[in-house]
C-alpha cells in the first residue's frame, strides 16, 4: 500500500487493514453508499465477486471501476485468504485436510469430507471449519485439546477456509453443500465470530447456504446453546457429550461442569423447543473407557424420550493412550443403545489414515519441524521456509 506525504511533510501511517469478508451485505452496502458515495449495486458487485468469484484481492473483483479499486486499497480494505501450509488426502479421495496459514501466521485445520450422490449426481461436499486456534476445553482424547488455547478466529478467517475450500471444489466442477463447525476449538466460545460466519455462510447475497446446512458443534456451553437458540437460525445442533455420567465425562473432559451431563440434556430439550431442530449428541467410542453395553443403556436412560439423535464416532486415535474399538464392539455398543429406545447411527468413517482427526495435521506437522534442521530459520510443515500469510489486497 502507497502512502501519500503529510502536510509537515512526514508519511502518513496506511490505513489500518479491514478485511471486505467482514462485511454483512447490509454493511456491505453502509460501506459503498455512505461512506465512499457509490451507488448501491456496487455493493452486490463486491459480492459477487467475494462468494462466487472467490476473489483474491481486491484487484480481482471484476466491474469495479479502477477508482473504486484504488479508493478500498487506500482505505486498508483487503480480501483474506487461507494459505495451504500443509495437505493430506485419503486413498479413496474423499477426503482432503488442510493445515492453513492465516493472517499473523496463525495455523488452523480444515478439512473436506465428500459423500458421492446418487445416480452420477454431485457428491455432498461437507467443510469443517475451525473456530480458534488450539483449544481451552481440554479433551483428553484430542489432539487438539492438548496443544492448549492460542487465540480465536475472526468470522472472516472462519469464511475464508470455507471460500478455500469452494475455490478448489469449483475446478472440478463442485460446490461446497454443508459446513459443520467441529473443526479446532469451541464454536460456542467464541459466540458473536461464530455466529457472524454463520449469518455471511448464509445470507443469499454473501456465501449462499441454506441454514439447515450448518451445523455447529460444541462440547457443553450452556450460555452459548441457549444464546443460539434465540438468534432466528436453523442451525444444527450437535453436541459433544461421550459419556452417560457426570464422573467419567469429567475424566474425559476435565473442564466438564459437575452436573454437565443433566444440564446439556436440559439445554437440548430447551433448543428443541424453540428452534424446532432436533440436537444431535456426539459419542466418541474409545476402546474400554467408555464403549461398553452397560453404558450404552445407562446413555438410553438418560436421552429417552429427548427426541434427540446419538452420532457414535469411533475415536480418531491419538498420540495418546486412547483406542478405535474394533467394529464388533461399535456395532454391539449401537444395539445397545437402539434397544434402550435411543435412535443413533455410526458416523461414516472419513480419513482415519490421513490423521483427519482434530489437530492430527497440526500436531505432526509441529512434529516435523521439530525434527527439521534450523540453519535455515523458520520452516513451514514440508520444510520450505515460511512465506509471509496471505492477506489478498
Amino acid at each position: 500500500m502507497t502512502t501519500e506525504p503529510a502536510p509537515d511533510g512526514q508519511q502518513q501511517a496506511p490505513a489500518p487493514q479491514r478485511s471486505l469478508l467482514r462485511l454483512l451485505p447490509a454493511e456491505m452496502e453502509e460501506l459503498v453508499v455512505a461512506r465512499l458515495g457509490e451507488p448501491r449495486y456496487r455493493a452486490d458487485q463486491i459480492l459477487h465477486g467475494l462468494y462466487r468469484g472467490f476473489a483474491t484481492k481486491v484487484d480481482d473483483i471484476s466491474g469495479l471501476p479502477a477508482a473504486l479499486r484504488a479508493r478500498l486499497d487506500a482505505d486498508g480494505y483487503l480480501v483474506d485468504v487461507a494459505e495451504e501450509a500443509a495437505c493430506s488426502r485419503s486413498d479413496d479421495g474423499l477426503t482432503t485436510k488442510l493445515l492453513l496459514r492465516l493472517a499473523g501466521g496463525t495455523l488452523v485445520e480444515s478439512v473436506l469430507m465428500q459423500y458421492p450422490g446418487a445416480g452420477g449426481s454431485h457428491p455432498r461436499s461437507t467443510v469443517c471449519v475451525s473456530t480458534q486456534a488450539g483449544c481451552a476445553m481440554g479433551c483428553v482424547f484430542c489432539a487438539t485439546g492438548q496443544m492448549g488455547f492460542e487465540r480465536n478466529l475472526q468470522a472472516e478467517e472462519i469464511v475464508a477456509q470455507v471460500i478455500h475450500f469452494a475455490r478448489l471444489l469449483r475446478e472440478r466442477g463442485e460446490h461446497v453443500t454443508n459446513v459443520v463447525f467441529m473443526g479446532m476449538g469451541e464454536p460456542l466460545a467464541n459466540y458473536s465470530e461464530t455466529i457472524r460466519a454463520v449469518r455471511l455462510l448464509t445470507d443469499q447475497r454473501a456465501f449462499g447456504l441454506a441454514q439447515r446446512s450448518v451445523t455447529i458443534s460444541t462440547v457443553g456451553v450452556i450460555r452459548g446453546i441457549d444464546r443460539l437458540a434465540e438468534e432466528g437460525l436453523q442451525a444444527g445442533l450437535a453436541i459433544s457429550l461421550h459419556a452417560p455420567n457426570d464422573a467419567l465425562r469429567q475424566k474425559l473432559i476435565p473442564t466438564a461442569a459437575p452436573h454437565s451431563v443433566r444440564d446439556l440434556v436440559s439445554a437440548a430439550r430447551r433448543y428443541f423447543r424453540k428452534t424446532g431442530r432436533r440436537v444431535t449428541f456426539e459419542y466418541a467410542l474409545i476402546e474400554g473407557v467408555n464403549d461398553m453395553p452397560e453404558l450404552a443403556g445407562e446413555l438410553g436412560r438418560v436421552l429417552r424420550d429427548t427426541g434427540a439423535h446419538v452420532n457414535l464416532i469411533p475415536l480418531n486415535p491419538t498420540a495418546g493412550p486412547f483406542r478405535r474399538p474394533s467394529r464388533e464392539r461399535v456395532l454391539t455398543f449401537e444395539r445397545a443403545l437402539r434397544a434402550a429406545g435411543v435412535n443413533c447411527t455410526v458416523r461414516v468413517e472419513r480419513g482415519a489414515e490421513i490423521a483427519a482427526a482434530c489437530g492430527q495435521l497440526r500436531t505432526a506437522a509441529a512434529a516435523a519441524v521439530r525434527k527439521a534442521p534450523s540453519a535455515r530459520g523458520p520452516e513451514s510443515p514440508s520444510g520450505a521456509p515460511s512465506p509471509a500469510p496471505s492477506r489478498g489486497r
